[in-house]
Formats: C-alpha cells, structure tokens, sequence
C-alpha cells in the first residue's frame, strides 16, 4: 500500500483553508488519527462533502466505501474512483464489495465506512448497518468513530451547492472489539459503543 498521498499533501492545507473560511470548520481530536496499521474510520454521514472533510486531517491514504449509485454518475464517477473509492450495494450483501474490504485491510490500509448506509435527512444519527463491525471482528481492525456536526445545514438533501455553515469534526479515541464474546455479539457490542461515542458529541448530548 503507498505510504504517502502526493498529490493529496499539495492541496491538503489549500482545501483545509477554504474549509475553514467557508464553513467554519474545527477538526477536534485529531490525535486519536493513527498515523499506520489497519483501521476502519466510521463517520456519521450527513452530506456528499463527508469523504474529503474527514480526510483533511488524515496523513495517510484513505479509501473509502461508497454507495454505488454514485458511480453512475457522469464525471462524479472517475472523480471518487481517483480519490480510491470502490462501490457497495447497501441494498444487499455486496461480496465483491465485502472481499476488496477484507484485502485492504489485510494490507494494513485505513477504510472509510459510513455505517448509517446513506446520509441523514434531519441531522440526526441513523441506525447502524453491521457490516462495517464484523470486517473489524473479524480482522482484529481498531475502529475510528468520527462525529460530524451541522454538514446537514450546509449541504442539506436537495440542494445543488453548499451554504456557508459551521461545520465540526470529531475523531474520538479508538475503540476495540471485546475478545471475551462471540464474533456476532462482539460487532453489535462494537457497533452500539461506536455509535454511543458519535452521539456523544451531537448537539444537546449529555456530557
């Protein structure tokens, strides 16, 4: 797997910048980013901008898993397959999908995975898919919850172009599968303490 992003590295504090001055945006937590080894980064999903923002702050290759209606898109689709991107079916079990996972991983590459499926359309955290929680048990994989906030009112369902809206990201500590249970009892016990850790810094959460 290449260790480093040229390209990406070049533009990265030019996209960070525009980033901050047309969103406002705040990247929290970015020490819990492991800089290698195999990891799955799970973001809440709440607008098309989600892949890149999350990534400013990552210093390593990226790929992503993204819904396959996207590839149908003209221009959009060689756009997201140079930013290594591969497409899932999340209407049905998507082996193909599931094997280009599994391979990097094995090869100690960090995925981006929005276990939500698609994106909310009233800001709140959707019910997690636990696909994205079993390739972790069953890979021995850390996962990376990342809580993103007010994307749904800068880029919200139905409109072209996105607004000027702050916009904050939160990477939390890494979390582990417990070794103690059973693979399908370990990924919904992953997914459930994922998820709670999104929530945590959604608006109005308790501290």
């Amino acid at each position: 797997m290449p260790r480093r992003t040229p390209v990406i590295d070049v533009l990265r504090p030019a996209v960070h910048a525009a980033c901050r001055a047309y969103f406002r945006l705040q990247l929290r937590g970015t020490r819990h980013i492991p800089r290698e080894g195999a990891l799955l980064i799970v973001p809440n999903h709440q607008t098309y901008a989600d892949p890149p923002l999350v990534t400013i702050p990552v210093r390593r290759p990226v790929y992503y898993m993204a819904w396959s209606r996207l590839f149908d898109i003209p221009v959009f689709n060689r756009f997201i397959r140079m930013l290594r991107a591969f497409p899932v079916d999340i209407e049905s079990r998507d082996s193909r999908a599931t094997r280009e996972a599994l391979r990097l991983l094995k090869a100690g590459a960090a995925l981006m995975i929005f276990p939500e499926g698609e994106r909310t359309k009233d800001g709140e955290v959707q019910p997690f898919k636990p696909g994205a929680f079993r390739l972790a048990v069953s890979q021995k994989v850390p996962v990376l919850p990342v809580t993103i906030v007010g994307g749904d009112r800068a880029w919200p369902p139905g409109r072209v172009l996105p607004r000027p809206r702050r916009i904050t990201i939160t990477y939390h500590p890494l979390l582990h599968a417990d070794p103690a249970r059973d693979s399908r009892e370990a990924a919904r016990d992953l997914a459930e303490r994922t998820r709670a850790a999104i929530v945590s810094a959604m608006p109005g959460a308790r501290s």
